[in-house]
Parts: C-alpha cells; sequence; structure tokens
C-alpha cells in the first residue's frame, strides 16, 4: 500500500509541479503539501485526473501553530472510491491570508468551510455564504484557536426574571482554579494506584 502511495505522490508532484511543495507517506497515508494560491485548481485536477480520481471530499479541517509565521494549516482529506485511496492535503496559512474556496468544485465544501472560519477564523474568498455555522451570532473569539480561553467570554444562561437567554462576562473566583494534584477527585481521602509517585 506504501508503494502505491509513494507512486501516486510521485506522479501527482510530477503532473503538477506548480502546486506541490513536498509529499510524504506516514502510516499508510499520503500528504500532499501545497502552496495556497493554488488549492481550486489543485483540487479540480485532483478530482479530474485519471490516476487519482479523488472525486469525494471528506473534510476540511484546520490545525493551529500559534508560533508559526503562517499560523494555521488548512487540512483537506479527499476519498478516491475508483482507486480506493485517501490523500490529504495540507495548505500553510498565515492569520490574515484568504484561502480560495473550492465550493465551485466540491459543493459539500460549503458547510465545512464555514465550520474552519467560526472555529478558526480563517477566511475563504469566493465562498457562497461565509457565516457561522456552530456558534452564536454574537459570539466572540474562534474556539479552536489555541489562544481562545477554555471558558471562553462569555457565559449564556437562562433567565428565570427576565424569561428570556442572557449573556454576562465570565467570572471565576480564584479558588475555583486551584486543584488538588493527590487524587483526581478532589477533596478524596484515599489515595488511589500511582498517586505514591507524587511523594517521589
Amino acid at each position: 500500500m506504501s508503494e502505491a502511495l509513494e507512486q501516486l505522490g510521485a506522479h501527482i508532484e510530477l503532473k503538477r509541479p506548480d502546486c506541490v511543495a513536498s509529499y510524504e507517506v506516514t502510516f499508510g497515508e499520503l500528504t500532499v503539501n501545497v502552496a495556497p494560491g493554488q488549492i481550486e485548481g489543485f483540487v479540480d485536477f485532483l478530482r479530474t485526473d485519471p490516476t487519482c480520481k479523488f472525486s469525494t471530499l471528506i473534510d476540511i479541517t484546520a490545525v493551529d501553530h500559534p508560533a508559526r509565521a503562517a499560523r494555521f494549516d488548512v487540512v483537506y482529506h479527499f476519498l478516491s472510491m475508483y482507486q480506493n485511496q485517501r490523500i490529504r492535503l495540507k495548505l500553510p496559512v498565515r492569520e490574515d491570508d484568504m484561502v480560495p474556496s473550492i465550493t465551485s468544485i466540491h459543493p459539500s465544501a460549503n458547510w465545512f468551510e464555514r465550520e474552519v472560519f467560526d472555529m478558526f477564523g480563517i477566511l475563504f474568498s469566493g465562498h457562497p455564504d461565509l457565516r457561522r455555522i456552530l456558534t452564536d451570532y454574537g459570539f466572540r473569539g474562534h474556539p479552536l484557536r489555541k489562544d481562545f480561553p477554555t471558558t471562553g467570554y462569555v457565559e449564556v444562561r437562562y433567565d428565570e426574571v427576565q424569561k428570556r437567554v442572557v449573556y454576562e462576562p465570565v467570572k471565576l473566583v480564584q479558588e475555583y482554579r486551584q486543584f488538588d494534584f493527590m487524587s483526581p477527585w478532589e477533596g478524596a481521602e484515599y489515595i488511589l494506584p500511582g498517586d505514591e509517585k507524587k511523594e517521589v
């Protein structure tokens, strides 16, 4: 299987050297690093090339690397049911870059791109309806960025007096942030196996 993926990677690199920065086969999967501006044409090539036939878009997601200049990797997963193969595309993207939308090639990318925008704040140029899909309309921030606080910025609750949903800033007392490291259960009076290592 790895040999077939190596051959596929070499074929793709040979046919589209303008798009492919590099490729690798790890853990039985082919990953191709693509130049961000070339993604639309490259995805169309993968769909129509007789050797590839990656006609099914499985997912679009992203990975946040805050320390890098190109902070995000936008990751695409495709399936070729004709060749029984999968491929992963990775695009390094700066925080203020716009990624070309692939909705004209794969209409199913619509909601995937909206989710990546909502969770990471990555913009897709040419998207027909780029707006939040998982969070509320007035939501502030992007929850899957690594600098987003785990508690969020606001608390949403139903107010019985006002008979409506209200948004309030998150307020946590400092005691809430202190943890008992003796056991996984705070206040437990027994020691669990492995807790004795803390003493060493």
